[in-house]
């Protein structure tokens, strides 16, 4: 599965994306990507702290160790040679290695193109081809992200509590909403 695409489309403005597994190599690309996303100061848990490449590198070796494991889905958005998006269902592990966390981000430059329904849509579907174990997701949304709260509606999460004030963003506490979804 490392490096496999499993989906060719193109965005709103033609231009074409792929929709694939990391690799061997995508260590700096990720790293750029999550460093932009955290200066943006987007919905994400960086919040203007930098990523060292380092540190991406043995991320990535960490995911590509899991995802021949079979104990995670990772997906990226490949956009003219850039990381545009990543995705990922990660299992816990012990008691709790039927709970899976599901995580998505995008770049700015191609939110509100249907993108992202389509990498949560697609990270899903290969959760439930590849981890076998994998019961339930469950995944955390800041409490004034309303369009990441409408899709996942949209994809049968349902909340399952909140924690006032429990995420800072961009200066502010907002909400954490927790929500899951049975699979199997």
């Amino acid at each position: 599965m490392v490096g496999q695409v499993i989906f060719e489309g193109k965005t709103k403005q033609d231009k074409q994306y792929v929709i694939r597994y990391p690799q061997e190599g995508d260590a700096q690309a990720m790293c750029d990507y999550i460093n932009e996303l955290s200066q943006e100061h987007t919905y994400i848990r960086f919040q203007g702290e930098t990523v060292s490449l380092e540190d991406e590198t043995k991320y990535l070796q960490e995911q590509l160790e899991k995802i021949r494991k079979n104990k995670t889905v990772q997906l990226l958005v490949i956009c003219e040679g850039k990381i545009m998006g990543i995705s990922a269902i990660d299992l816990k592990d012990k008691t709790e290695s039927h709970e899976g966390v599901f995580g998505i981000s995008l770049a700015k430059d191609i939110r509100g193109e249907g993108i992202g329904k389509i990498l949560m849509k697609l990270t899903i579907e290969e959760a439930e081809k590849h981890l076998s174990e994998l019961r339930l997701i469950t995944l955390g949304v800041f409490g004034d992200n309303q369009l990441a709260f409408k899709m996942y509606e949209d994809f049968d999460f349902q909340e399952y509590g909140r924690l006032p004030g429990g995420s800072l963003h961009d200066g502010n506490y907002v909400d954490h909403v927790y929500m899951y979804k049975k699979i199997r």
